[in-house]
């Protein structure tokens, strides 16, 4: 027999589809610069005529050119390193020439590629960075996007909260233009699914669909109806949800959109599974799925489509069929990773050995399928969770409690009480137990907090003890050994007027006063790099500015040096020296290790937000960045030691024969 517990996981919805296809929704907000595809030919012969028009262009026209370039390679060639490369030379550019809509349209494209790469907090921090100018052009719609693009990394980061704040923002300054509204809807509709409003989002979601179907917008049309439907799905209105998925099932067919089709038909037969409806249609959407994610490369998509068919194939009583096609299922979560629909499908797989009389294996199964499922569960979910059982059971006991006093109150008044007793006591140990577990974490918190002030103190020691002995022996050189020589040269040019000398000595007397001459200047150049005197009377920037220079004037290599905000920022000397030293750390790496020709420094400071950021960028040959893990080298220990000093974070981005980037922000 199907236990009833088996049977809720078998009918159970799988709604976990659902953000899919946010991605490419919420890409449409942040792509409204960008152009169409072409064919491969075409796109090649199009970038090479941009990049011949290099030297032709100057100022804000190329800027637009580079963002161009960056395009053919990021939406056609999908060479995302290039494409940024061209972008950033876009962001460098237009901060150069105070081209202030330039600089929001190089952080749109840039964050777009970072989402996709993963840097959820660098795009974060652009898109705020944006919304700052947006404020200053005073252009409304322009402000909309870049608040919109602030709600993209938001949500990608799960902070559904502050996504939906910037998403009402961008709704207020795009109250002319009716289309991004209808978009904006969309993916608001999908956070308030996410987050269990569903009244909330099937009041945004009739909006959005209301408008695009007056708009003849077909693709837009067909998600919304896919999520509108999935919200009513929610509601257990599965005749409406129905009618609006096989809307919007036809529009996909109608405009060959093979991801919008994989998705409704998932959603279909979520349908059929709420419905217990297990006709000829459901089998049909399930099969057609599966082809259509299998197309896709959609793993999860996979995943579902097999389990869905199994489990037609179990309420039809094709056992062992509906196992092969749930295994099926199972070998994709393996080997994807997919443990939210292991331990769904694993449920599944129960529930058909079950019916196999294979009761060892069917519980085997399901024991895994919830070991799994808590394992995906957070701590502080988990504790939701067993607080709400808890009441639950609590709630349960003492109705029972009461149903049997009203038939035994005059014969059994002493059970009751004790009962009462009894619950009471138990909720009096669970509370003693919260708050002990709460104390413990406390505790352990505190003790975190100060093994890591503990860690910091030491790292100051160690650096003001480095900068200081450092500063001790520059001294010492400059002031002893300099003077010393110094006097040494004086007193042979002295000597040299009153000695008679042959023309050979006379020579080597000149060689000898050179050679003094070029240790007083190298011991001079020892004793400024030990610590730059530029540094402590100009400040951090003047300091870098010089570094780099030097490093040009050595011609070792190509140095490039920006800073935004530094004149008027006012950094303490240990901060500043710290960042120094991490400069010339990166650049002396760059120089030994990535054989590059060029090194792009830049410092910007942040006054709004109180940040300070630095990037380090080659051209070299690049390297595999899991291989820091690994790494015993001083150097980046150093760099890794001082920037957690700083409280600071570090992103490096490399790949071999791409370059690497380097980007560290810190508090001011």
């Amino acid at each position: 027999m199907i236990t009833n517990t088996q049977t809720e996981c078998l009918f159970c919805n799988d709604q976990t589809h659902l953000l899919f296809y946010m991605k490419k929704l919420l890409l449409y907000i942040s792509c409204f610069f960008l152009s169409g595809f072409g064919a491969i030919a075409q796109i090649q012969s199009k970038k090479d005529s941009l990049l011949k028009l290099i030297p032709l262009k100057k100022d804000t026209s190329l800027v637009l050119l580079y963002l161009d370039i960056g395009d053919e390679y990021e939406m056609k060639l999908n060479d995302y390193e290039t494409a940024k490369k061209y972008f950033r030379e876009a962001g460098s550019l237009s901060k150069k020439t105070g081209y202030k809509t330039g600089e929001i349209k190089f952080i749109t494209r840039y964050t777009e590629i970072l989402n996709y790469q993963g840097n959820y907090d660098s795009s974060l921090m652009l898109n705020k960075y944006s919304i700052g100018i947006a404020g200053q052009i005073n252009d409304p719609v322009l402000l909309g996007k870049c608040y919109a693009n602030t709600g993209n990394s938001y949500m990608y980061m799960n902070m559904y909260n502050d996504a939906i704040a910037n998403y009402i923002q961008a709704k207020k300054h795009f109250s002319t233009d009716k289309h991004s509204l209808a978009i904006l809807d969309g993916i608001l509709q999908l956070l308030y699914q996410k987050m269990g409003r569903y009244k909330e989002a099937v009041e945004v979601g009739e909006a959005s669909v209301d408008f695009l179907r007056k708009n003849n917008d077909s693709a837009a049309l067909g998600r919304s109806l896919n999520n509108l439907g999935l919200s009513y799905d929610y509601l257990g209105m599965y005749a409406k949800a129905k009618e609006l998925l096989t809307e919007a099932l036809l529009i996909g067919r109608k405009t060959d959109d093979e991801n919008m089709m994989a998705a409704v038909l998932i959603s279909l037969t979520d349908i059929g599974i709420g419905t217990s409806n297990w006709d000829n249609t459901y089998i049909s959407n399930a099969t057609e799925s599966l082809l259509l994610h299998k197309k896709l490369e959609n793993p999860e998509g996979i995943a579902i489509s097999y389990r869905s068919i199994g489990i037609y194939h179990f309420y039809k009583r094709n056992f062992l069929l509906a196992l092969n096609y749930i295994d099926s299922s199972l070998a994709v979560c393996d080997l994807n990773n997919l443990r939210e629909q292991k331990y769904k499908s694993l449920s599944s797989k129960s529930s058909v050995l079950d019916a196999l009389h294979r009761l060892e294996e069917a519980n085997g199964c399901l024991a895994l399928s919830d070991k799994i499922k808590d394992s995906i569960i957070n701590d502080q979910t988990r504790e939701q969770v067993i607080s709400a059982e808890k009441k639950y059971e609590t709630e349960k006991k003492e109705t029972q409690i009461k149903a049997q006093s009203e038939i035994i109150r005059q014969k059994n008044i002493l059970n009751y009480v004790f009962a009462i007793s009894a619950v009471v006591f138990l909720l009096a140990l669970i509370l003693a137990w919260r708050n002990y577990k709460h104390r413990r974490k406390l505790q352990q918190q505190r003790i975190t907090e100060l093994e890591t002030e503990k860690q910091l103190a030491a790292t100051e020691a160690v650096l003001k003890g480095e900068e200081q002995e450092r500063t001790r022996l520059a001294k010492d050189l400059h002031d002893g050994l300099g003077g010393m020589l110094s006097g040494i040269k004086y007193s042979l040019n002295s000597m040299k007027e009153n000695l008679i000398m042959t023309p050979d000595n006379a020579q080597a007397f000149e060689r000898s006063i050179d050679m003094l001459d070029s240790s007083i200047k190298e011991m001079r150049r020892v004793a400024h790099n030990m610590m730059p005197e530029v540094l402590v009377k100009y400040g951090l920037d003047t300091a870098l500015r010089e570094f780099c220079y030097e490093i040009n004037q050595s011609g070792v290599i190509r140095v490039s040096y920006h800073s935004i905000g530094m004149a008027s920022s006012a950094i303490d000397q240990i901060m500043a020296v710290t960042i120094y030293r991490i400069v010339q750390e990166l650049v002396n790496n760059s120089i030994k290790h990535a054989a590059a020709e060029n090194v792009l420094v830049q410092v910007h400071v942040a006054e709004p937000e109180k940040l300070l950021t630095v990037t380090v960028e080659d051209d070299g040959q690049g390297f595999d960045t899991s291989a820091l893990a690994l790494s015993s080298g001083i150097g980046w220990k150093n760099i890794r030691s001082r920037v957690e000093f700083l409280k600071g974070k570090i992103d490096i981005t490399s790949e071999k024969g791409n370059g690497t980037s380097v980007l560290i922000e810190m508090g001011l």
